[in-house]
């Protein structure tokens, strides 16, 4: 008999997606686990770095991606004097209705919730959150490979005229 994290678990994970799942390798690609270099920007324009880890999953019947993301990464958090950061969550879905992947990203440590839409656009995946609290946001995926993608956050205050780089990512597959 399972305990209770064990059913739990099993029931949340899938092998794969649902053949209803729209078009799974959009986000399936980056099923998963990957190290990043996390870089943010302060107020006055100045970096900092933290490295951080990402992991992604077919959950849900297989009909959603699920991924956790964990900066500074767990190894980092066991350092002295490790920023607090963020222990957040995304889960994925494509919707037919919209031919896009409906998304909700949750940061609980900074009391963060994200509702955004994502679609291939070129070589890119470009994710529009769809709340505005901020002006315009977006979060993008480029650079995709196997094993690396690059990603970057960016705001505009002014409808889309120009866009302000908030966080960026180098992201790398870890070694199976």
């Amino acid at each position: 008999m399972m305990n209770q994290q064990e059913a739990f678990a099993a029931a949340l994970w899938s092998e794969g997606p649902a053949s209803d799942a729209g078009d799974p390798m959009l986000f399936g690609q980056f099923v998963g686990e990957w190290d990043f270099d996390w870089t943010g920007f302060k107020a006055d324009g100045s970096p900092w770095t933290v490295k951080g880890e990402w992991i992604f999953a077919w959950a849900l019947n297989g009909r959603v991606i699920q991924d956790v993301w964990i900066c500074p990464s767990r190894s980092e958090r066991r350092k002295p004097g490790s920023p607090q950061g963020e222990y957040g969550s995304t889960l994925r879905f494509y919707d037919p209705k919209i031919d896009a992947w409906q998304i909700v990203w949750i940061g609980p440590a900074n009391h963060r919730v994200r509702n955004l839409i994502a679609k291939p656009v070129g070589a890119e995946i470009v994710l529009e959150d769809t709340c505005r609290e901020d002006g315009l946001s977006r979060w993008i995926f480029s650079q995709i490979t196997p094993d690396s993608f690059h990603w970057r956050s960016v705001t505009s205050k002014n409808e889309g005229k120009t866009w302000l780089l908030k966080e960026e990512m180098s992201v790398r597959r870890r070694s199976q």
